[in-house]
């Protein structure tokens, strides 16, 4: 497996590991550092020790500004291959079972905020703002943001930003339930650590499960919903049923101590 570049700064801490994209100035994503963004997120696939991901830009001022545009003036394609988990590496990086929170720390720009999207939470700094501006460029947000902001948002305020390209402020994103938490700039990383840690105390097997049944049924009716969860093609569901960890976590529970989850 590639290493992460210079431009995506990893470390791990408890069972979490912080993703920081690096490229100053905007953190702009070309096909280099989308492949270094897959292997920061298949090392949290594959580590066994960690547990939660939290992806966030350097600086204050921008999270990213998306698809490197000079890059893309010096030949790169629109329709280049940036690897096995799409654009900025977690777009179409389906296979992953472990949560990843987004510490959105400033502008979040085409396919800055398409990586956001692509997380399963967000926690913004108050002066963070979100912006689709591809179709202002002639593009269609095809890494994620025309698929995935329609389900996050009223249909009316999604296609508003996808033709429009304004920014929604941080603030306003958290009205619509876009995001998770808003907080100070200077409290952003431990915001979003916090949250990870709260991840972290629930069993790994279920936290898999819920990211498989999430994300195979989201388009399902309530009764086709069910019988998907409880036919054959949930394995990470059918693998808590069957768990040490569904047993000692009642057991823990019923004698008030915390759980010693094991993966099993």
């Amino acid at each position: 497996m590639p290493e992460p570049g210079p431009a995506v700064r990893l470390s791990a801490d408890d069972g979490v590991l912080v993703v920081t994209l690096d490229r100053p100035k905007a953190n702009v994503v070309d096909v280099a550092t989308s492949r270094a963004l897959y292997a920061a997120f298949e090392r949290l696939r594959t580590d066994p020790g960690l547990r939660v991901g939290v992806v966030t830009g350097a600086g204050e001022r921008f999270f990213s500004a998306g698809w490197d545009l000079k890059a893309a003036a010096a030949g790169e394609a629109v329709d280049a291959d940036h690897g096995p988990g799409g654009f900025a590496g977690l777009t179409e990086f389906f296979a992953l079972d472990k949560p990843v929170i987004a510490a959105v720390n400033g502008l979040a720009l085409g396919g800055g905020f398409e990586l956001a999207l692509a997380a399963d939470l967000i926690v913004a700094a108050e002066h963070a703002e979100f912006a689709l501006t591809e179709a202002t460029l002639g593009l269609v947000p095809d890494s994620g943001g025309v698929l995935r902001l329609p389900r996050r948002l009223p249909p009316a305020i999604a296609t508003e930003l996808l033709l429009t390209g304004r920014r929604m402020t941080a603030p306003e994103a958290a009205r619509w339930g876009l995001v998770n938490q808003v907080v100070p700039g200077e409290r952003l990383l431990p915001a979003a650590m916090a949250l990870a840690r709260r991840i972290c105390r629930s069993a790994p097997l279920a936290v898999a499960a819920i990211k498989e049944i999430t994300r195979r049924t989201q388009s399902q009716g309530i009764e086709e919903a069910f019988a998907a969860m409880r036919g054959p093609g949930m394995p990470a569901y059918q693998a808590v049923l069957a768990s040490q960890d569904a047993e000692e976590g009642p057991r823990a529970f019923a004698e008030k101590r915390r759980p010693v989850w094991t993966g099993r």
